[in-house]
């Protein structure tokens, strides 16, 4: 069992006053709060450690690179990938999602290939495969949802065909909070000899990934969604893959000799690794991991489960309000998109800061779902392990002095 309110004290940022009012930070699907534990790793890494990575053969060089590969490592253990050179450090999901799009995209799809994505992407799961599709005179296809927000497993087996080359497709929704049977889309790619890409963005900070169960070819996130820095993230790909696949940066660190007109790469996974990285990131990651594994992910999942049973039966209960994604709790994650009739998002979003809650206003980064489910923006909630019911009370407190205000004028 989680004890938030005890977790809330690790993180600094939670203790202050936004408008005379004790913070409550409800927008962790955009970003998570660092405990005080990786911030006091990243201080000491550039207080005692700072040197360059796998050059030096002096001190601090190699106490830097053994904790950066210390830190990959530990994510090839949180995710159970089969070798630290499956597991590439990006700047983000985003950098690693392009990544696979350039690289795997260019040399394995053709005019005419199929690429498959659904409407609940994040614009980083859309854009990198509109443009490969258009280099490639490729087509992009859709799979559609059902009316509670899930992906449409049937429709999926239908939009899959043997040309399919690439299925795209989020672990857990950004906006509609519903978790996608990876396991099982992956089955279906891998049955028509495609290959299955999983942005794990907002699932890996949640709950176990085992990517071998999932049997995902390419899985991407991002270490600020996780309680570590910004600026740092992690592609995993099967070895298979990734030795067949042309870096996409190139310079420094990724090579193995380079002549006057010709070079050739170094091994995985720093092949795909250019230029001096970013080794703060990676060691601050790298605590992160620490920090949710002494708390354990299948607890954290537990948690946030507890607090969307909590809180969303209250929230269904206000009148005017409209939720978007599954009804059931046991079908959300922690995220829960909605609006108020009749007020925009953002008047909604700046009231409930008002009030010293913060929440994402907006299209989240997702406007081909907003488009699909016809409306302009929604606010978003989302929940951590530092949250607690108190949280979630003051959430629902808010929207209803919200709603109270612009229907009536009063606080």
């Amino acid at each position: 069992m989680i004890n938030a309110e005890h977790l809330r004290q690790e993180f600094p940022i939670l203790n202050q006053v936004i408008n005379d009012e004790s913070l409550v930070y409800l927008d962790n699907a955009a970003t998570t709060q660092k405990p005080e534990a990786v911030l006091q790793t990243i201080g000491s890494y550039y207080h005692e450690d700072n040197a360059n990575v796998h050059r030096g053969v002096h001190t601090l060089a190699e106490r830097a690179t053994e904790k950066y590969e210390d830190a990959r490592e530990k994510v090839r253990q949180l995710i159970n990938a089969k070798e630290a050179a499956e597991v590439l450090f990006t700047r983000g999901t985003t950098t690693g999602l392009n990544w696979v799009a350039q690289s795997f995209g260019d040399a394995f799809v053709q005019e005419g290939d199929e690429i498959v994505i659904s409407y609940m992407e994040h614009h980083s799961n859309v854009v990198p495969w509109q443009q490969l599709a258009k280099r490639k005179k490729a087509v992009l296809k859709y799979v559609p949802l059902t009316k509670d927000g899930f992906l449409d497993i049937t429709k999926a087996r239908q939009q899959v065909t043997d040309k399919t080359v690439i299925v795209a497709i989020t672990h857990a929704s950004n906006v509609l909070g519903v978790i996608n049977p990876i396991a099982e889309l992956a089955s279906l790619a891998h049955d028509h000899q495609a290959i299955m890409v999983v942005d794990g963005a907002q699932a890996a900070p949640h709950m176990p990934v085992d990517v071998q169960e999932l049997d995902a070819d390419f899985y991407a996130f991002s270490g600020h969604k996780m309680c570590g820095p910004t600026g740092i993230g992690v592609l995993y790909g099967k070895r298979n893959w990734l030795e067949q696949m042309e870096p996409v940066e190139f310079g420094g660190e990724m090579i193995d000799f380079v002549h006057p007109y010709e070079s050739t790469w170094t091994e995985l996974p720093w092949k795909f690794e250019a230029g001096t990285p970013n080794i703060a990131g990676g060691i601050g990651l790298g605590s992160a991991i620490d920090y949710l594994n002494k708390i354990g992910l299948t607890d954290i999942y537990r948690h946030e489960k507890e607090l969307v049973h909590y809180v969303l039966p209250q929230l269904q209960a206000i009148d005017g309000l409209t939720i978007y994604g599954p009804a059931d709790p046991h079908d959300h994650t922690g995220v829960i998109a909605f609006n108020l009739d009749g007020l925009h998002p953002h008047d909604v979003a700046t009231a409930l800061d008002m009030e010293g809650v913060a929440v994402r206003a907006g299209h989240h980064c997702a406007q081909p779902l907003l488009e699909y489910l016809d409306v302009i923006a929604t606010v978003r909630a989302s929940f951590y392990l530092y949250n607690t019911k108190e949280d979630a009370d003051r959430l629902v407190e808010a929207i209803k002095v919200t709603k109270e205000f612009f229907e009536h004028g009063t606080f």
